[in-house]
């Protein structure tokens, strides 16, 4: 490479750490950069459906200092809870997006700078997918590999980190919403339905993703792609879980705006972030996942909340 073409390289990794920092500064912004970037490259399926899971993950942020919330958890179980929702959408965004920008550029100049991953700390698996990607052009593998490599990416780092398995995986109310399937991503429609699918056992990275897998499958289902995808072009995502229940007809608010509710975090960096990749993955990566029967879920929502009230009520009624 000479001198003039790497002073190129360099300038561009640059503008990517830049661009990542500033856009990687809260929900809100990720969950908007990730849409904005899928318009401008629909060819890259995963970040619409990033776009969608990272509403829902400001919606649970929300609801913490909602009236759903109020008397089911104290101030610290509360923050607890945001922390591992804010860390993870983060430490996802941090990992995810220099890698759409790298292929941003590549398709710019014209050709694959995906040797230069390493340089963000993207996973060796990552590399090659890009690298496949670029030469078969298969939308739906990367889709699929993007899923696999950020759920690996954060099981060490939050699930398996010791203070959130304390203070927020290994605490009665995480086990109860993931008995009771409160554990849901909320796909809505913009003609007023609800569509999702519940995760059980979600600390398990491969229930996560053939969650993601199958969540892909749903976003992108013919009969349903374009009513999802007028919903995340026309309502703006402010957080509250609002922002969809006005949809289904629910005409009172009862969770804030995140950015009137939490400030700016600033994320700690921890050193080196080791390669999750081992070589080889389980069989049948890459396949479909099979979908589960009930997807239309707007009945269930509302029954959903009704026991949730339920719940937090006995909590409280015992601890008097």
């Amino acid at each position: 490479m000479n001198v003039h073409k790497r002073q190129t390289v360099t300038a561009i990794l640059r503008l990517i750490e830049k661009e990542t920092k500033i856009k990687n500064a809260d929900n809100i912004s990720r969950t908007n950069a990730y849409k904005a970037y899928y318009d401008r490259h629909p060819e890259i399926k995963w970040p619409l459906l990033a776009s969608f899971v990272s509403r829902n993950a400001g919606w649970s942020m929300t609801d913490l200092r909602g009236v759903l919330y109020q008397e089911g958890l104290d101030s610290s179980q509360k923050n607890w809870f945001f922390l591992s929702y804010e860390r993870a959408n983060w430490l996802i965004f941090s990992d995810a997006y220099p890698q759409l920008l790298v292929y941003q550029w590549s398709k710019q100049i014209g050709e694959p700078l995906f040797r230069h991953l390493p340089y963000f700390r993207v996973s060796a698996f990552m590399q090659e997918e890009w690298f496949r990607f670029w030469r078969d052009g298969d939308t739906e593998r990367l889709m699929y590999a993007l899923i696999i490599n950020e759920q690996n990416t954060i099981q060490a780092p939050i699930i398996q980190n010791p203070s959130f398995k304390k203070n927020v995986f290994g605490t009665i109310p995480f086990y109860l919403s993931d008995w009771f399937h409160f554990n849901t991503v909320i796909f809505p429609s913009f003609d007023g339905h609800l569509y999702g699918i519940s995760v059980k056992r979600f600390s398990k990275t491969e229930e996560r993703i053939t969650l993601g897998k199958q969540l892909a499958r749903l976003l992108f289902s013919p009969d349903l792609h374009a009513s999802f995808y007028r919903f995340l072009d026309t309502v703006p995502h402010t957080g509250s879980r609002f922002d969809m229940e006005k949809m289904i007809g629910i005409k009172k608010r009862t969770s804030p705006m995140l950015r009137t509710t939490y400030p700016i975090v600033a994320h700690p960096l921890d050193g080196e972030r080791a390669d999750w990749f081992q070589k080889r993955l389980r069989k049948g990566a890459f396949l479909q996942e099979k979908m589960p029967k009930q997807l239309e879920l707007t009945d269930w929502y509302f029954q959903k909340r009704r026991e949730l009230h339920a719940l937090f009520a006995v909590k409280e009624w015992l601890k008097k």
